[in-house]
Formats: C-alpha cells, structure tokens, sequence
C-alpha cells in the first residue's frame, strides 16, 4: 500500500510514532459520532496499518470517545448510494480491528455509546479513564445494537450483553473492568497507556501478525454472526417508524417516550 496522507482525512487524526499508530476520531462538532466518512477513513488508516504498525492506538476526544451513529446522517439519508451497506463497512472495520495484524488499543477518555462501544469491544486490549461512562441506548429509540452484539459478546459474554443492551443504563469505568469490556482503568489514563505501549513496543511485528491470524481461526462468534447483524441493522434502520423517531429527535431533541 502507498504513503498514507493524513491532511486528507476530515473525521480522523493520524500520527506514527515508529510502528504505533495513533488513530483519533475527530469529529468535535458532532459529538464524535460515526458518519459514511468516518468509517471510509478509519478503514483505509487500518489497511494501511496492515502492513506498516504493530500497535494501533485509537482514541476519541476526552470529552466523548464515540457517541455511536450520526442521527443527523441517517435523518437526512445521506449514508446511502453505495453498493456495500453502511453496516457493512462498519463490521467489517471492527473485524479489522479485532483480527489485523497489529495490537489494537483503545484508549478511552470520554464518555462512549452505542456504536462507540462497537469500537471499544473491537479492539484486543482497552484502557480507559476511571471517570469514563459507557452506555447502550439503541432500544429507546426502538433499535437494536445488531452489529455490536456479537464484539460485546466476544468481551462480557451473553448475559451480561444482553444485561446492558435491554437496561440502557450507563455504567462506569469500574462496572467495565469487573464486567470485562475494559482491561485496566486509572485517574491517569495517559500514563496507564504509555506503561502499556513501553511493553507491546517490543514485540516482532511477524510474530504478532501471526498469532492474529491464529486468533481469526478460533472465532466462533464475529465471523459467524457477520451477515445477521448486518441484516438486522438494516432491518431496524429500514423501519418507517423508527425513522420517524430518529427524524423527531434531530428536529426537536425530543426523545421517544417524551410526548408529542
């Protein structure tokens, strides 16, 4: 693969230092929300790490990690005309993350939601602030996290997935390492991930691809479930009335349950 060109990209920040990558979303007036864009550029910063990184680090803004799907893209039905679904492209990238060959990091600071936890549950190790809240909210809206399901899964197991996707509540930093979606968790998370990257910096990019690769072989679950979340995805964001209520929000910041 060429030469990445990082002024390029609109929704990302990307740096190298030797064989780490560091991957930021940046969409800082859209709290940090998943739009066609952000995925199509994450995607080319990870084919690219493919080749050219051992570790990747992906980090948000410290305010907001990822806030999950942009509500005002799918409103406005701008994520379409192409012919690979939006899901599609946005599992794929998580299993890019969860099997390429490099160590994927999240580095999380802000508070994450819905797809955002799609991204944290992807990657293969996750440091996080202790003040850091996360959340699952698709149901209020009377969605369902179809694509982020099976990383959740892959991370805290059935139950406990199934224990925050139906609740919607937000938990902390605390609940996500007890629960096992985040490793370790400090006041200082800056710090904590440097003592991380000090470590990982050491091993052979080869021998890293390859146990990635062996890791890909013994899935049972992302690879299997691909085209049923994609499927259920595009079935609740096909919904007329589900729609209406994504529409209603970005209009008037009214939630669903609220009256009309």
């Amino acid at each position: 693969m060429g030469v990445l060109n990082p002024a390029a990209y609109e929704t990302v920040k990307v740096r190298f230092e030797n064989e780490i990558c560091f991957l930021q979303l940046y969409r800082p007036d859209a709290d940090n929300t998943i739009n066609t864009r952000l995925v199509q550029e994450c995607a080319d910063v990870v084919r690219f790490c493919e080749e050219h990184a051992k570790v990747l680090v992906l980090e948000g803004l410290p305010e907001v990690f990822c806030w999950g799907a942009d509500f005002r893209e799918i409103a406005a039905g701008d994520g379409g005309g192409h012919e690979r679904s939006p899901a599609e492209d946005l599992y794929d990238l998580w299993l890019s993350l969860a099997f390429g060959s490099f160590v994927s990091v999240a580095h999380v600071r802000g508070k994450v939601n819905a797809g955002g936890l799609g991204f944290v549950a992807a990657c293969d190790i996750v440091l996080c602030a202790d003040t850091v809240m996360f959340s699952l909210s698709e149901l209020l809206f009377g969605l369902m996290p179809a694509c982020v399901l099976p990383f959740l899964i892959r991370k805290v197991g059935l139950a406990k997935a199934n224990f925050i996707t139906l609740t919607t509540q937000p938990f902390t930093a605390d609940q996500a390492v007890s629960w096992q979606l985040v490793d370790a968790s400090a006041e200082n998370s800056e710090n904590l991930l440097r003592r991380h990257l000090l470590r990982l910096r050491y091993l052979p990019k080869p021998g890293v691809a390859r146990y990635k690769g062996y890791l890909r072989n013994l899935d049972d679950i992302l690879l299997a479930s691909r085209d049923k979340a994609v499927v259920a995805n595009q079935e609740v964001f096909s919904d007329e009335e589900n729609l209406r209520k994504i529409a209603r929000y970005v209009n008037t910041g009214q939630f669903p349950w609220e009256g009309e």
